[in-house]
């Protein structure tokens, strides 16, 4: 008879690891006797199943096996599926449950007022009739908001982040960086011979909505110029800055790299598309609105490259790999202790569980002051003694 009955989900974007994480998961749990039930398509899993229609329970719940887990760690993606919901903020219910009272709130984005309903009373009812007696939550800064919200409702969670943003508190390194940052470094070192022959200036352009450490640590190891969302740069000492790197260049040519979410002085990110749940809207390629300024104002030709869906596809590297099959051994570990409202991480350069971040404070920055030169448009390389292998504190 099974000890306890663990449910697991993804959600949020996919990212190489989040197969490792179920995989040890599973393993570890069968050989403590305990069940797993993957919950497919992260949170929508439990605000739309209906536990009496046989059609959606087999969508939405999957029995994690040994078997069916073998060999899922050599694929990336996810296999339990992922969703950007937030059950504390449906903008519609779910067929089955309409007719049926929830409570609602009036939320405003992008100048439209939209009535939500929080469906957090059906995730309990769900969790309860699954007999969930913990549940491991992986995701990044949206989906663990939420998780910490399950745990204030008395919910046993446990949670595992994962970004290739490496953007959530409380940790140093997130499931999905390595494998976005090596991918970042290797189309870049590809592409230089095709923006060398062309004597252009080459844009890249990274996910990174509110943090730079995507764009920062690929610019490290690339040695090139890089922008983040923490500092406004100068457009005009930027092209200048560039074009010195273009002549002082034996090929003629210059590398730049932006996260998303990058400004200049002057510049607003711009964004288009309906809000998903978590209130994002999509923004416009930054890379292609540098390259139009550059074009303008210097007459010199540019490539844009977008990297940002290449660097979240694929099998993960060795440190994701390993990362993440430790972070998921961590969180079997700590549901077995009965623990809840903690996080695997990274912290001081160790392996720790952590709390689950406060969804009020956001995500986690990088440190101007101590990580990004403000007058060279690149990243700091010194002092850097002391420090975790990823250069930062949780």
């Amino acid at each position: 008879m099974a000890t306890q009955r663990i449910g697991i989900l993804t959600g949020g974007g996919d990212v190489p690891g989040l197969n490792s994480v179920i995989k040890e998961v599973t393993y570890r749990a069968t050989e403590n006797c305990c069940e797993v039930v993957g919950i497919r398509r992260g949170w929508e899993g439990l605000t739309h199943v209906d536990l009496s229609d046989a059609a959606s329970k087999n969508r939405y719940i999957l029995p994690l096996t040994r078997l069916n887990t073998r060999t899922i760690d050599r694929y990336g993606g996810t296999v339990l599926h992922s969703s950007r919901t937030n059950p504390a903020k449906m903008l519609s219910l779910p067929d089955f449950l309409k007719g049926q009272s929830f409570p609602q709130k009036e939320v405003s984005k992008g100048g439209k007022t939209s009535t939500v309903h929080d469906l957090s009373p059906q995730v309990l009812k769900n969790i309860e009739a699954l007999g969930l007696t913990s549940l491991i939550a992986i995701g990044g800064d949206d989906t663990l908001g939420y998780a910490a919200k399950l745990h204030g409702f008395g919910v046993k969670v446990i949670a595992v982040p994962k970004t290739m943003d490496n953007d959530v508190r409380n940790t140093e390194y997130c499931i999905g960086f390595s494998t976005a940052i090596t991918r970042a470094t290797d189309a870049i070192a590809r592409q230089r011979t095709t923006v060398g022959s062309h004597e252009r200036i080459g844009i890249f352009r990274v996910f990174g909505r509110d943090a730079g450490f995507t764009s920062l640590y690929t610019a490290f190891v690339a040695s090139i110029r890089c922008c983040i969302p923490e500092y406004k740069v100068n457009l005009e000492k930027l092209i200048d800055l560039l074009m010195t790197d273009k002549k002082n260049n034996p090929s003629n040519y210059c590398l730049v790299i932006l996260s998303e979410g990058a400004e200049w002085e002057g510049y607003q990110v711009r964004e288009y598309g309906e809000p998903d749940a978590f209130g994002h809207r999509k923004k416009e390629n930054v890379g292609e609105a540098l390259a139009s300024e550059i074009h303008a104002r210097s007459s010199e030709e540019t490539i844009v490259s977008d990297l940002t869906y290449d660097l979240r596809s694929g099998v993960p590297d060795f440190v994701d790999k390993l990362v993440a099959s430790t972070f998921g051994t961590m969180a079997l570990e700590a549901v077995l202790d009965n623990q809840s409202g903690l996080m695997a991480a990274l912290v001081d350069g160790r392996y720790a569980m952590a709390a689950i971040p406060d969804p009020a404070l956001g995500p986690r920055h990088v440190d101007v002051a101590t990580m990004y030169n403000t007058e060279r448009y690149r990243p700091n390389y010194a002092n850097k003694t002391g420090l975790p292998i990823f250069l930062t504190r949780g």
